[in-house]
């Protein structure tokens, strides 16, 4: 099977840039959730798998699915104490997966978008890469030493945010705002909107932050 699994979620789902990353992808499991599996049936892609609770799919598209495909469905009551795209993110894993990548993650609803943002912890549990991607924004988790490339930049910003707890000895170096010895608190918003200099590292010896790399639109 494929090491890597593409997630297609049920928020803003931005056509042309869906289709490329598909298409730049074409070996990787397809997992449908919610709303994204109407945009795969749309586009004649045949998913790998299909989950969630299916209260914002059409009934005909479900139906097609369930007769007249052999794609496994794993469907959930709507109220169960998981989001639909939280049990793709475990499903991913579960099926031995190495790399997730997310679609259609983020969009109007930031409830949803936070939910999404932690549920990337779940996979860097694992030991799963994982990564939610939109035009603008590529979000992940990251712990220990992580190098940021300067030519290979998703955009021209990057920010970094810690939400269990206070990161002791925090550094980035490469960066307009560099910083040695940074204590990056949850209540503190200092490394928003960083910018590069050349490429980028960033050490911490314990603990997990999220980075954000960002582009205007």
């Amino acid at each position: 099977m494929s090491k890597e699994t593409v997630i297609i979620s049920g928020g803003v789902l931005d056509e042309a840039f869906i289709l490329e990353t598909l298409k730049s992808r074409e070996s990787a499991y397809i997992i449908g959730v919610d709303r994204g599996v109407r945009f795969l049936y749309h586009h004649q892609i045949v998913p790998d798998y299909i989950v969630g609770d299916f209260d914002s799919l059409d009934e005909m598209i479900i139906k097609y699915y369930r007769e007249e495909t052999k794609v496994p469905i794993r469907e959930f009551n709507p109220e169960k104490d998981a989001s639909d795209t939280e049990i793709a993110v475990k499903l991913a894993v579960a099926i031995g997966s190495r790399k997730i990548t997310i679609l259609g993650a983020t969009g109007d609803r930031i409830d949803h978008l936070w939910a999404n943002i932690q549920t990337l912890f779940i996979a860097h549990s694992a030991g799963v890469g994982a990564a939610i991607l939109d035009p603008l924004n590529r979000i992940r988790i990251i712990d220990g030493t992580t190098q940021l490339k300067k030519e290979e930049a998703y955009g021209s910003f990057f920010s970094v945010f810690t939400i269990h707890g206070p990161v002791e000895h925090f550094n980035i170096s490469g960066a307009k705002y560099p910083l040695v010895d940074h204590v990056l608190d949850p209540e503190g918003s200092l490394c928003v909107s960083n910018e590069y200099e050349e490429d980028v590292t960033i050490t911490f010896p314990q603990g997990k932050v999220i980075l954000m790399e960002t582009r205007d639109r």
